[in-house]
């Protein structure tokens, strides 16, 4: 059904039962306006003929007939067009229209009040029926000045053209009901369909958009109607939701047709070197003593640079994928201090300490991404500044947090130092590049990769500096913005492009470009 055939019913349903509401509350008016005027009738004719009624008990007391007929048509004339009844000690005088004798009446009506008379019944073998006739009555005490002439003076008012009346407004009412409900009908969905005509152009233009195979999307003009420019307005965010998901889609998929080529690409290698080891072992079941140790050791490495390889792909996987809803507040110094305790878990032989960080330090972040910055700087700081440029053991590796107002708004500085050789200012940015190793390095090639991929989810800066004491070593330092107070004014977005397993192109993202 139709919005302009609902509307319409409802309204063709609604008006007519207001119009009987109406008509009800009019016909109590009407009713009590009718009973009042009559009753003020009723009041102005007792106060009229009271005396009369007086005397007429005074003159029957005192047995003088002829006294009695005078009085008794002082008082009919007196009552105009009311009915009278003088009910008193020597007898009942009644005169005027006034209900049947055998109508049963209040013991007293101070007040105006309604009785119904009924009449005879029909004749003998016809179909018996009832009428009934209603009347005003009013009674009112009628008090002589001698002992034994009190009685009472009752007052009839036929309500037959209050009824009439009446009547004719029940019938007016319903009448204009029984019209009203076609007409408003009628009307109501003549507007309705008006109403509804850019509702009807916005469904025609919905109706040819196909997100799957066409790249057009609404364009809808405002109609100064807001339910229909919120609907057009929520058709449009909902096409941009399905474009966006379409694209992570798209992107997921390249992401994982990358994640398989550069995992088959670089498994080759350390795979090659295990299955000739392998064979080695197997060919020569002989081998013993420093040879076989040899070997075992190449296995044992190879397995390791496997694992790790493996390990790093999936972390930037990951990265690739997140979405915004898994960012949050963070405490920075937290997440430090948990990474730091873990390094030294891990490595007994390893001496990382922790600056005192300032507490809350609150950044929107991802926690896992930011454990992966951290663990990959540590260990990075770890493997390549054990030893110095003479070869000699380094010291140890130093983590601060700290705080810094700067122009562009306050953000977290979290260093990683290390004492090791350094790396050459014109090879700073290239380490950011997927798969590049070190000529000694034993490692994937991937954990700067994923500490810059982290840095631009984030919407930090990483920069590779030199020691500022002046000591020798490498300082890595990144720049992470601080959350907002109010968490509402966080930016949910994330980078549009995230491919750091496809390509390099995206891997200077993030990575702070002055003084690289």
């Amino acid at each position: 059904m139709k919005l302009s055939t609902r509307i319409a019913l409802a309204v063709g349903v609604t008006v007519p039962l207001l119009v009987l509401a109406s008509g009800w509350l009019l016909f109590a008016l009407v009713s009590r306006d009718l009973h009042a005027e009559q009753d003020a009738h009723l009041r102005e004719r007792a106060a009229v003929v009271k005396k009369d009624a007086r005397r007429l008990l005074r003159v029957v007391s005192s047995d003088k007939p002829r006294a009695e007929q005078i009085r008794e048509r002082r008082l009919y004339a007196a009552a105009l067009d009311v009915g009278i009844r003088v009910v008193g000690p020597d007898g009942t005088f009644s005169g005027g229209p006034q209900p049947d004798a055998r109508t049963r009446l209040p013991k007293a009506a101070p007040r105006p009040v309604t009785v119904q008379e009924r009449g005879k019944g029909t004749p003998e073998g016809m179909p018996r029926k009832r009428r009934v006739d209603s009347w005003r009555v009013l009674s009112v005490p009628v008090q002589g000045k001698r002992a034994g002439v009190d009685g009472t003076l009752w007052l009839f008012s036929p309500d037959t053209t209050g009824r009439a009346q009446l009547a004719f407004v029940r019938r007016r009412v319903v009448g204009v009901a029984l019209v009203a409900a076609p007409v408003s009908a009628l009307l109501a969905w003549a507007a309705a369909s008006r109403a509804s005509r850019p509702l009807r152009r916005l469904q025609r233009r919905t109706s040819g958009l196909d997100p799957r195979s066409d790249t057009s999307r609404l364009e809808h003009t405002p109609t100064g109607i807001t339910e229909v420019d919120d609907l057009a307005e929520t058709l449009r965010t909902v096409l941009a939701r399905y474009d966006e998901q379409a694209g992570r889609t798209k992107q997921a998929l390249a992401t994982a047709r990358s994640f398989s080529s550069s995992a088959a690409h670089e498994l080759r290698t350390p795979l090659m070197s295990m299955q000739t080891n392998l064979e080695i072992l197997s060919t020569h079941p002989e081998l013993a003593g420093e040879d076989r140790d040899e070997v075992l050791e190449d296995l044992r490495r190879e397995h390791s640079r496997l694992l790790g390889l493996l390990v790093m792909l999936r972390e930037l996987g990951q990265g690739d994928l997140v979405e915004a809803d898994a960012f949050g507040p963070l405490d920075l110094g937290e997440v430090a201090e948990a990474a730091v305790a873990d390094a030294g878990r891990r490595d007994r032989t390893a001496a990382v300490s922790l600056a005192a960080a300032e507490p809350g330090l609150t950044v929107h972040g991802w926690e896992p991404g930011l454990r992966s910055l951290l663990d990959n700087l540590i260990g990075n700081a770890l493997t390549h500044g054990r030893r110095n440029l003479y070869g000699e053991a380094a010291g140890a590796v130093e983590v601060a947090v700290r705080p810094y107002a700067s122009p562009a708004g306050p953000v977290a500085i979290l260093t990683v130092d290390d004492e090791g050789p350094g790396i050459p200012q014109e090879q700073r940015a290239a380490v950011f590049q997927r798969f590049r190793r070190g000529a000694e390095s034993s490692g994937s090639g991937l954990g700067l990769t994923l500490v810059a991929q982290q840095a631009a989810l984030h919407r930090a800066t990483v920069e590779i500096r030199e020691r500022p004491d002046g000591r020798q070593g490498t300082r890595v330092e990144v720049r992470i913005p601080l959350a907002p107070r109010e968490a509402s004014a966080a930016d949910p977005r994330l980078p549009a492009q995230r491919d750091w397993l496809i390509g390099t192109a995206s891997g200077s993202q993030g990575i702070h470009k002055e003084g690289l």
